[in-house]
C-alpha cells in the first residue's frame, strides 16, 4: 500500500459547509512520521523532564490567550456550541497544567533496604508512541494523551478523527511558537487504513484510543497483537438513577444539561433515566426543562447527516413499538442554516429496559425513561448494561447515595452530578466495556501507561558478611 493522494473534505456540521480538505496518510507518510519521530527521540527522551514541560508552561499561556479563535474552530468542524467548545479547551488545558508537575512527580522513590544498600526507581519514556481521537472533543480528548506523554519524554504521534482534522493542526502551531522541539509532536491525518498502519508500525511501542467500543475493542487486539502498550477507551450507556426525594429543580437542569450537553455526543452523557417509584413530579420537570432547550443556539449540531439519521432512527423505532415520544426532537432546524445537521432533545418513555433505545449507545440528545419499584431494580438494569464508564444517582439521602455508590458497576460515579468527569489530578476511566487495558488515561495512571519504571539496586559497604546481597 502506497500513498495515493487520497483526500477528504471536511465538512461543517453548524452549516454544511466545506471547511476544506485533508490528505490521507498511507505508508510512505506514515513511515516518515515515525522515523522523524524516532530521530527526535534520541534529544528528547534525554532532555531533563524540568526541560521537557516549559513548553507545556508557554503551550497553555498562549491556548488560553486564543481561547476565542480556538472555541470558534472547534465549533466549527464539531458543532459545539461556543460555550462547550471553551469548556472542553479548558478542561483539557488541566491534564496540561497537571503535566507540568511531573518534575515533582517524577522524582522517583529511593531507601536503604538492608545495610549499606539502597534501592532507588527511575521512570523512563517508552519511546515513538500514537494517540487515536473522535470527533466528539477535538482539543479535550487529545489533551488526556499527548501533553502526559510528551512530558515523560516520549514523541507523539496524533491521528484526530477525519471530521474534525483541524483543531490538532493549530496545536502544532501553538507547540512551534511554545518552543517545542520538531517532530516531537506530529499530526497524521487520515481514515481507518491509517489507523491501521500506525497500530501495526513497529517504530511505534505504545497506543491510546477513544471512541466507540467495537473500534476500541479491535484497536488493543490489533495493537497488543503487534506487541504495544494499549489503552482504548470505549463507549458508553450511562444510567442516572432518580429516587422520590431528589431535589426536583437541581435534578430536572442537570439530567437535562447531561443529556442534551454536547448535543448528546460524548461518553458520558445521560442515556438512560431509571425513575424508581413515584417520579412524576421529577420527570415533568425535566420535560419542561428539555423544552427550553433550542438547537442552534442552547444545544449545538450533530457531526454529520448520517449521524443525523441514525438517531433519528431510534426514535422512530421506539414510538413504532408503543413508547411516548414526551419531547421530539426529529425534523429539529435552524434559522439560517437549512444544511446543519441537528436533532432536539428527545425524551422517551414507555419502553422497557431490554428495547435497543435503552440498551444502544445512541449518542445524540436522546434520554429514555425506565420505570422500576425499587433501588435493586434500578442497580439490576445499570449493573445488567455491558458498559461500564458512568452512573449517577440523584437523592437528598447520603446513605441511598453510598448505598448506590458502592454497588453500581462503573468507573466514575455521580451525586446529583449527571456528568461525573473526574477533575484532574483524578483520573478518567470507565470499566466494563467502556475500557480494554489497564489503568485511567489521565492522572497518575497516564504517567504510569506513558513510561517504564527500572530499579536500580547498589551496594557501597565495605562489609561483605553484614547481608544478603554480599
Amino acid at each position: 500500500m502506497v500513498d495515493q493522494g487520497k483526500r477528504i473534505e471536511v465538512v461543517s456540521p453548524v452549516d454544511g459547509s466545506s471547511l476544506g480538505s485533508i490528505d490521507v496518510a498511507g505508508v510512505r507518510r506514515v513511515n516518515e512520521a515515525v522515523e522523524r519521530a524516532r530521530s527526535a527521540f534520541v534529544d528528547w527522551g534525554r532532555t531533563p523532564v524540568k526541560e521537557r514541560v516549559q513548553p507545556l508552561f508557554r503551550f497553555k499561556q498562549l491556548a488560553e490567550q486564543q481561547m476565542g479563535e480556538l472555541s470558534k474552530l472547534v465549533s466549527a468542524e464539531n458543532g459545539k456550541t461556543i460555550a462547550e467548545a471553551e469548556a472542553g479547551i479548558r478542561k483539557g488545558l488541566e491534564v496540561v497544567e497537571f503535566a507540568t508537575s511531573f518534575p515533582s512527580l517524577l522524582q522517583g522513590g529511593l531507601l536503604e533496604v538492608s545495610p549499606g544498600v539502597d534501592c532507588h526507581t527511575r521512570r523512563y519514556p517508552l519511546g515513538v508512541v500514537c494517540g487515536i481521537t473522535p470527533f466528539n472533543f477535538p482539543a479535550m480528548v487529545p489533551m488526556w494523551m499527548f501533553p502526559l506523554a510528551i512530558a515523560a519524554g516520549n514523541c507523539f504521534l496524533h491521528k484526530p478523527s477525519e471530521q474534525t482534522p483541524l483543531t490538532p493542526l493549530r496545536f502544532i502551531e501553538l507547540f512551534r511558537e511554545a518552543g517545542l522541539p520538531e517532530d516531537v509532536f506530529q499530526v497524521v491525518q487520515g481514515d481507518r487504513t491509517t489507523v491501521e498502519l500506525l497500530l501495526d508500525h513497529s517504530g511505534i511501542v505504545a497506543a491510546a484510543f477513544v471512541g466507540s467500543t467495537p473500534v476500541a475493542r479491535l484497536v488493543y487486539e490489533q495493537a497488543t497483537t503487534s506487541g504495544k502498550r494499549v489503552l482504548a477507551l470505549g463507549g458508553a450507556k450511562n444510567h442516572l438513577v432518580v429516587v422520590p426525594d431528589a431535589d426536583v429543580e437541581l435534578t430536572a437542569k442537570n439530567v437535562v444539561a447531561s443529556a442534551t450537553g454536547c448535543a448528546g455526543q460524548r461518553c458520558m452523557a445521560a442515556s438512560v433515566l431509571v425513575a424508581v417509584g413515584d417520579c412524576d413530579v421529577i420527570l415533568a420537570a425535566i420535560e419542561d426543562e428539555m423544552r427550553k432547550i433550542v438547537p442552534g443556539e442552547t444545544m449545538g449540531a450533530i457531526i454529520s447527516r448520517a449521524a443525523q439519521e441514525r438517531i433519528e432512527r431510534y426514535i422512530d423505532q421506539a414510538e413504532a413499538d408503543g413508547a411516548t415520544i414526551r419531547v421530539d426532537g426529529r425534523g429539529a432546524t435552524v434559522s439560517g442554516k437549512p444544511h446543519g445537521f441537528y436533532v432536539g432533545p428527545t425524551l422517551i418513555d414507555g419502553l422497557e429496559a431490554g428495547h435497543p433505545a435503552a440498551c444502544d449507545e445512541i449518542f445524540g440528545p436522546v434520554l429514555t425513561v425506565l420505570r422500576v419499584g425499587t433501588l435493586e431494580e434500578a442497580l439490576a438494569i445499570e449493573n445488567g448494561n455491558p458498559f461500564g464508564n458512568a452512573a449517577s444517582i440523584y437523592t437528598t439521602n447520603g446513605a441511598t447515595a453510598r448505598y448506590f455508590e458502592q454497588r453500581a458497576s462503573a468507573g466514575m460515579i455521580g451525586v446529583n452530578i449527571g456528568v461525573p468527569v473526574p477533575r484532574e489530578p483524578f483520573s478518567f476511566g470507565g470499566w466494563n466495556d467502556s475500557r480494554f487495558g489497564v489503568g485511567d488515561i489521565t492522572g497518575t495512571d497516564g504517567l504510569s501507561f506513558w513510561t517504564k519504571a527500572k530499579k536500580t539496586t547498589t551496594k557501597w559497604s565495605v562489609d561483605s558478611g553484614r547481608n544478603w546481597m554480599s
